[in-house]
């Protein structure tokens, strides 16, 4: 069998981050040490979450659900140094891909004005035959659409100054990254920050405990995917990501 190829580095060289993904949780599953890793370099990185999660835990009516999952979220984020996290409040499970959640997203790009925005698997598995979730689809696909709107003056127009709303257009965002795709390209280096990771993915205790996995362990789930993307980047522990560039022609 032939080895994965090998991955490159992802590009650093930036100063702001919007992380745009469907649940609470999300990020956590894979992402979080990155995370943290930027933000002990000096680099601002916001969070945003379509959904509250509200539908992801069954002996929790929804509205309580929230709560509980909104909380978690804070906690986790600040874990590993994320202090802005919003909440679009839509309806959990029944994303769809299209013009109003464009419209969402691209305001959050426009307010945060990020150089890179990162985003979760969109493609239609993990890998294997498991097939991904149709919100984590929906709002990947939307990200990235939604970025090339938000430099765009005459894509959602009532959001800017002048036409009603508050805003500016911003073209300033580099790449979307999609971190957990089977198509990664590039990885970064978080065995420094592994451990806040870890940490970030249990704060989510709750949720965790809601889905009834017993003997589950963060760190062995982690390392799972960590490790191997690790080899292939020639560091010990790592989290991969697949690169869309938002340049013409890139």
């Amino acid at each position: 069998m032939d080895r994965p190829a090998p991955l490159e580095p992802l590009d650093e060289t930036w100063e702001r981050a919007l992380c745009i993904v469907a649940h609470p949780d999300d990020m956590e599953f894979g992402a979080a040490a990155a995370v943290a890793r930027w933000t002990g370099q000096g680099k601002w990185v916001g969070y945003t979450m379509v959904t509250s999660g509200e539908a992801g835990i069954d002996a929790l009516a929804p509205g309580d659900c929230r709560a509980v999952r909104e909380a978690e979220q804070v906690d986790s984020a600040r874990i590993v140094g994320v202090d802005v996290v919003d909440f679009l409040h839509q309806a959990d499970g029944v994303l769809e891909h299209g013009v109003a959640l464009r419209r969402l997203l691209a305001a959050e790009v426009r307010r945060h004005r990020p150089d890179v925005v990162i985003t979760g698997n969109f493609r239609e598995t993990w890998g294997g035959r498991n097939l991904n979730q149709a919100d984590h689809v929906a709002v990947g696909r939307a990200v990235v659409d939604a970025v090339r709107d938000a430099g765009n003056r005459w894509v959602f127009g009532e959001q800017l100054t002048g036409q009603g709303g508050e805003l500016e257009p911003w073209g300033g965002v580099r790449e979307v990254w999609a971190f957990g795709s089977p198509e990664s390209t590039h990885a970064v280096d978080t065995t420094d920050t592994f451990d806040a990771g870890v940490a970030s993915l249990e704060a989510h205790a709750a949720y965790i405990d809601g889905l009834g996995w017993a003997d589950w362990d963060a760190r062995e789930f982690l390392e799972g995917m960590a490790r191997p993307t690790g080899q292939r980047l020639g560091v010990a522990l790592a989290a991969p990501f697949e690169v869309f560039p938002m340049g013409w022609g890139d």
